[in-house]
């Protein structure tokens, strides 16, 4: 199999995950696509390929799939895992079922441990046994293993089990078979801190991987279970929309430009805005009662994680360009009540006389003094591991995405300086608290891990 001719792997870095086009000859096969197919598409087309087949391995907990996407604009069948419980018509896809894409031959593996349905699929070429590579989906990823407790505590240790199996199975797969997983680097998804590396083999992954070494299924359960990151809290929401099906679009839905009435209408009405530019930006000038949650690659995520799932919305973005990509971010995790973007930004708010706050920026210098006069009113955001595995003496911990519950608290201790580990997560937080009534300083660059090497 010739990767670099057959294979096209499309990555969304903010989400963490890859989806799969794959072609033989005049035929393609789409696996694990994002909700903006239209890269995948327009690959396919370059490619003269007729899509015949869209391959889920599970049903995704972290973004909204874009099978029906798919199925609407090329005809394509969606196939998938018998056990997915879908409410539309598909091929289901249970241990050994096989689809055939021009001369490609696509074997069903019941992987489950990421997901109880899971499927991976082997590669082969025609009637060959030889395994050429395999879709491992959120089983079997680069550097680690899909984390089993997305369904709830009660069922993490029966996951971990069967995620146990499952890495026994495909870490005796073929030496060269290629490793295409859908998780991968900067996913909520993977148990442990997974390799940049989007694609591997089964020899380096059982070499290296930590999922594939661990000496027996207690060590296995228990490292899988152990250290793991907090995961946004719109995840709940995807997987029943993937089995009922998502609304389809066609395309990314466009943020209409809007005045600062029609802001201010919209925001009267409910809607909550979002300010997508840089913590110190929007510390400087601000629409008072606004979120900030700058435009980086995770930004769907952490919208996601602080903003109420199905909240209109209307964003505040540097340009169109911005905007457009905010909208896109929040396309793929089933935000589509994107309501419009202020056109002008700032500018235009303040020439319409309409009101702005602001609040001040701390530096890494203020943290490092604030931590030797006692710590007491800096707010550590960042997730509990990272506070976990260093901390400056004194200072208070709450992770972001668990702030919105704890604002009544928090935005009465008095001033904060708030605080992670790039100047990120603060910005959202800092956003939160002084919308809450806080006082609050925003250490908008650098952070706690530049405090804790100066202080030695």
């Amino acid at each position: 199999m010739d990767l670099e001719r057959d294979l096209h792997l499309q990555t969304t870095p903010g989400l963490g995950d890859a989806s799969y086009l794959l072609t033989s000859g005049d035929e393609a096969v789409v696996v694990d696509p994002q909700r903006d197919v239209g890269r995948l598409l327009a690959e396919a087309e370059a490619r003269r390929a007729r899509v015949r087949f869209v391959l889920e391995t599970h049903v995704h907990n972290d973004y909204v799939s874009g099978a029906a996407e798919v199925r609407s604009a090329t005809g394509a069948e969606i196939a998938g895992p018998g056990g997915a419980g879908y409410a539309f018509p598909f091929v289901p896809m249970d241990d050994g079922a096989e689809l055939e894409v021009g001369d490609l031959r696509l074997v069903a593996l019941h992987t489950p441990g990421h997901t109880p349905e899971h499927i991976s699929y082997a590669v082969h070429r025609g009637g060959s046994d030889e395994v050429l590579a395999v879709f491992s989906g959120g089983s079997l990823i680069v550097g680690s293993a899909g984390r089993t407790d997305l369904l709830g505590a009660e069922r993490a240790e029966e996951l971990s089990r069967a995620q146990f199996r499952t890495m026994r199975r495909l870490g005796g797969m073929p030496d060269d078979a290629i490793l295409l997983p859908t998780h991968g680097a900067g996913s909520f998804c993977a148990s442990g801190p997974p390799q940049d590396d989007r694609t591997s083999t089964i020899a380096r992954e059982r070499a290296a991987n930590p999922a594939l070494r661990a000496p027996d299924e207690e060590t296995f359960v228990r490292e899988q279970l152990s250290g793991l990151l907090a995961f946004p809290t719109y995840y709940a929401h995807m997987a029943p929309i993937n089995r009922a099906g998502p609304q389809v679009f066609g395309e990314v839905p466009s943020p209409p430009r809007l005045s600062a009435d029609e802001l201010e209408t919209h925001l009267e009405a409910g809607a909550r805005l979002v300010d997508a530019r840089p913590g110190g930006a929007f510390a400087e000038a601000h629409v008072p009662g606004s979120l900030n949650v700058p435009l980086e690659d995770s930004f769907c995520s952490y919208v996601g994680w602080l903003v109420p799932f199905g909240t209109p919305l209307v964003l505040f973005a540097d340009d169109d360009e911005a905007a457009a990509e905010a909208t896109t971010q929040l396309f793929r995790i089933g935000y589509d009540r994107v309501l419009g973007s202020l056109d002008g930004g700032i500018d235009a708010w303040l020439r319409a006389g309409r009101p702005v706050s602001s609040y001040p920026v701390a530096s890494v210098a203020d943290l490092i003094a604030e931590a030797r006069t006692g710590g007491e009113h800096i707010l550590d955001v960042r997730q509990r591991t990272e506070w976990d595995d260093g901390h400056l003496p004194g200072s208070r911990h709450c992770f972001v995405g668990d702030l919105p519950a704890r604002l009544s608290e928090l935005a009465t201790t008095g001033e904060v300086v708030v605080a992670c580990a790039s100047g990120y997560r603060s910005a959202m937080a800092a956003s939160l608290l002084y919308g809450a009534g806080g006082a609050v300083r925003l250490v908008a660059r650098g952070g706690i891990p530049n405090a804790l090497r100066r202080i030695g």
